[in-house]
């Protein structure tokens, strides 16, 4: 019988190396296996539903590819005005404008704003652009804009409220006139005639010392009545004058010109220095007020309505001294020893 003898088969180191091949592979499946089993094992979630978590992210990459492509095909846009179409047709546009809440502002400068909605479709107003758009003018202090189903836009309107008048240097050197609200904002300008009977501000920077001006005069109340301008002078103090044509000088910072105030508040009650002879006080340094007196020098010059219950500190100056001008400098009379009225 005879024997078939093969040739080229496989020999004994191939074997070995193909054994040895497939030894490692099986240690590394099986070690890959047991670390991923122990991520998974820390994992809060069970293999079902991880598999539900990744259906969904690869649901939601989906949609946001279709919403891309669909976006930049102009589909929504075109659905948005086919909408807006058929909301006009059904009579659900803009037709009447109704305002509220003016009183000082030029009511036409907001039918200015608006009236580029009109006719428009009910979807296509946006609230939020009318509202900001409104926020620019000056009168404005908040607005309110809402639809009135199926054809009225109704505006309501908060206005601010005018404080006192910013008087302004003009370029031609005449003065011109400003209404501003508590914080010093901007209203309008006005005729000098619209001035009477209202607070005066000047001096450069005043606009934003409203606040401060009020808890100023809010130290001494009975002294607010009699205030008609207040300026401030050199960014760091404040010149009063009153209803009278008189000027008090008061010193800088907010708690000596409080207290210099108060002071002035008290002699006034006590000495009726308001409506008096003396056109000037300076009350700049402490614990001393000169007055200004008109024709008198500082020679032989007695305070005037200054009775022994004032200060001892009380000199009169020359007639130059607290002018309400850019000078700002020390009376004349600081170095002269104070006199005291006889009883």
């Amino acid at each position: 019988m005879s024997q078939t003898i093969r040739r080229g088969g496989a020999n004994a180191r191939r074997v070995a190396a193909k054994a040895s091949s497939a030894r490692k592979v099986e240690v590394a499946r099986a070690r890959t296996g047991s670390l991923l089993d122990t991520a998974m094992g820390l994992l809060p979630f069970s293999e079902a539903q991880l598999h539900r978590i990744f259906l969904i992210v690869i649901l939601c990459a989906a949609a946001a590819l279709l919403w891309l492509v669909v976006s930049l095909a102009g589909v929504p846009a075109m659905a948005e005005e086919q909408v807006a179409t058929m909301a006009a047709q059904a009579g659900f546009e803009v037709r009447r404008v109704e305002v509220h809440g003016v009183k000082h502002l030029n009511e036409l400068k907001v039918y200015e704003r608006v009236l580029s909605q009109h006719n428009r479709a009910m979807t296509q107003i946006d609230l939020a652009a009318i509202r900001a758009d409104l926020l620019q003018l000056n009168w404005v202090d908040d607005a309110r804009v809402s639809r009135q189903l199926p054809d009225a836009l109704v505006i309501d309107i908060v206005e601010r409220k005018a404080h006192a008048v910013m008087r302004v240097k003009g370029d031609n050197g005449g003065d011109s006139f400003v209404l501003i609200d508590a914080t010093g904002h901007e209203l309008e300008s006005i005729a000098p005639a619209r001035v009477h009977g209202r607070m005066v501000l000047a001096g450069a920077g005043a606009e934003v010392k409203v606040a401060a001006l009020a808890s100023l005069l809010d130290a001494a109340p009975a002294m607010r009545p009699q205030v008609a301008e207040a300026e401030w002078v050199g960014h760091r103090r404040w010149n009063l004058t009153f209803k009278t044509g008189q000027m008090l000088a008061l010193p800088e910072g907010e708690p000596e010109s409080a207290k210099a105030l108060v002071s002035f508040a008290r002699l006034d009650g006590t000495n009726r220095l308001i409506g008096g002879q003396v056109m000037a006080f300076d009350m700049r340094t402490p614990d001393r007020i000169y007055m200004r007196v008109p024709g008198r020098t500082a020679d032989g010059a007695a305070p005037v309505g200054v009775a022994a219950s004032a200060p001892a500190h009380v000199a009169s100056a020359p007639a130059h001294v607290a002018s309400a001008d850019a000078g700002d400098a020390k009376p004349a009379a600081a170095h002269k020893p104070a006199t005291k009225d006889k009883p």
